[in-house]
């Protein structure tokens, strides 16, 4: 344990000086308005940390993003989800900033994209221009804010990757953002460790009362407890001008004034991300909406995050030994929240004890196990879950009831089911989907081969052979056949597949390939008569849509400009 405290402390002090290193004058502002946040770096998402600032933009789309500092266009990637239209500079001093959900690009970037895009005929693509063909300078517009991609609103994100490509905390380059609000506490959990361990006569979970001070701090109900226990807190942080649920700085705890455990937001990789579901409670967020952050580093947690730890944050509890353990979380400002929770050492006789499902389904996590269950065929690979773990798993025909989300998975599962009782004439129509809360099935990417069907997943839940025969309908939002358009700047048209979804559209204009983007949150496809292929006065539109079972529909029409 010492050796292990030592490589930590040598660990924290490498990533001290290097944060003292990292040049706070060097990057300007990306937005020409005042910086407010909807989100900030490192707060907790869905199989994320969030690597970057989230810069609200008045609700509205199109302001201009300015390059920080001089560099070249290293990386240019357009999607449908994520990130959406995405640009990635490349500076002299090592690092690369990132933005994310642009609504266009500027200038000669966008002339590169929509040169490139016509090249390859797709909307969706990703380039690596050489270090001469796109350079920037600073000040230069580069850029222009949106709300493409997995966006839920108008806004840029913002990110400083450092030279192994590793999201930063742009706060620590001297991004100003104004902050006198201290940290927000909503709960504080208890959590038992192993057989022998209780807290407040039980051997599960519990959550503690808060009870506010005069001067704003916590305490908590005084904690009854044996053993080896830990703690878990759920938090979150909020800048001025905006009431966003935004993540915190810093966690610190102490046990009777020795620190136990720091999580510092400062630094991350995304090979390490995911283990954010082995961080917080998963069980609790998915039942009960709240993200509480586990202040002790259990079993396969690698996160760097972790900056400091003393026995792996635990504390051990003795029979007639009373103790005080503090919570502090401070911003990036250094607005801080301290929560204080009294523990009296006390044996109990009767304890509630720990809630353990069993199941005929014992899974170890560091073995590849391999389940039949009716026509399914499920495959957990090694260190797929975090720990040992009894699973839940039925089969009634083309339904899999597959343990409930209460889980993390952290690599694919696998799962194939035999469709050799379908027709021949169905099976190409047939997927495997996930049931919503509906009771409906969401497609799962599925695969084929002869009678068996296969998916790959990250999610527990309810899963289904489902059949989709319908084609995608199409309808045009702003022209209609025969019609003349000479006013309109752009094309749109309404594209929906309530089944298994839209996979693939191709759209063209008396023959010629035209860019159409696709926003699958509004199901419209939009044409901008600026790309400039459209120049005849009677035109030809013709637009194929084909779902994910391969169901396609085609529909054309004439219209006319001047």
């Amino acid at each position: 344990m010492k050796h292990f405290i030592l490589v930590t402390t040598l660990l924290f002090g490498i990533l001290s000086s290097a944060q003292q290193d990292v040049p706070k004058d060097y990057f300007s502002n990306p937005l020409d308005i005042p910086l407010i946040l909807s989100g900030s770096f490192g707060e907790l998402r869905s199989n994320h940390f969030h690597s970057g600032l989230d810069i609200k933009t008045q609700q509205k789309e199109g302001f201009p993003i300015i390059a920080p500092a001089d560099g070249y266009v290293k990386r240019i990637k357009v999607a449908h989800y994520g990130y959406g239209k995405a640009l990635y500079i490349q500076h002299p001093n090592g690092y690369t900033t990132v933005y994310a959900h642009l609504q266009r690009y500027a200038h000669d970037i966008e002339d590169y994209v929509k040169q490139k895009q016509y090249e390859k005929e797709t909307f969706e693509f990703e380039e690596f221009p050489s270090e001469k063909l796109l350079p920037v300078k600073k000040g230069e517009i580069i850029g222009y804010t949106g709300n493409s991609g997995s966006s839920g609103g108008p806004h840029l994100h913002f990110e400083i990757r450092d030279a192994a490509s590793r999201p930063m905390n742009p706060l620590l380059f001297g991004i100003e953002i104004p902050d006198t609000k201290v940290p927000l506490v909503h709960s504080v959990f208890v959590y038992p460790v192993g057989d022998s361990a209780y807290a407040n006569n039980s051997k599960n979970r519990s959550k503690l009362r808060l009870i506010k001070q005069k001067d704003g701090n916590y305490r908590t109900e005084t904690l009854s407890a044996l053993g080896k226990i830990g703690f878990g807190v759920s938090t979150h942080d909020q800048q001025n001008g905006a009431s966003n649920k935004n993540g915190a700085y810093q966690i610190k705890t102490s046990f009777n004034g020795a620190e136990k455990f720091k999580v510092l937001f400062e630094k991350f990789s995304f090979a390490e991300t995911r283990y954010l579901n082995r961080f917080m409670d998963y069980e609790y967020f998915k039942t009960n909406k709240s993200r509480v952050q586990k202040l002790f580093r259990q079993e396969n947690n690698p996160l760097s995050v972790i900056v400091n730890e003393d026995e792996n944050g635990y504390v051990t509890i003795e029979d007639g030994f009373s103790s005080d353990y503090t919570i502090e979380i401070t911003d990036f400002k250094g607005n801080a929240m301290r929560i204080t929770i009294p523990i009296e050492g006390k044996a109990e006789e009767n304890t509630e004890p720990k809630n353990i499902k069993e199941t005929e389904h014992y899974v170890y996590h560091n073995q590849g196990t391999a389940i039949t269950k009716g026509k399914f065929d499920i495959y957990i690979p090694a260190e797929s879950l975090y720990e040992n773990t009894y699973l839940d798993i039925e089969s009634q025909g083309d339904t899999l009831h597959f343990h409930e989300n209460t889980i993390p998975i952290h690599k694919n599962i696998t799962i194939s089911v035999d469709v050799s009782n379908y027709a021949e004439t169905d099976l190409a129509k047939l997927y495997i989907g996930e049931l919503n809360y509906r009771g409906l099935p969401s497609y799962n990417n599925t695969t084929r081969r002869g009678n068996k069907l296969t998916t790959r997943t990250r999610t527990f839940g309810d899963y289904i052979v489902a059949m989709d025969t319908s084609p995608p309908s199409i309808k045009p939002v702003n022209f209609n056949d025969g019609k003349w358009i000479s006013s309109n700047t752009t094309l749109k048209v309404k594209i929906e597949d309530d089944r298994s979804g839209i996979s693939s559209y191709r759209a063209t204009v008396n023959g010629k390939f035209i860019l159409m983007e696709y926003n699958y949150k509004t199901d419209v496809l939009t044409y901008d008569f600026d790309d400039g292929i459209v120049k005849d006065t009677e035109n030809n539109f013709k637009l194929i849509v084909v779902d994910n079972v391969g169901n396609s529909t085609t529909f054309e029409a004439t219209f006319f400009r001047k």
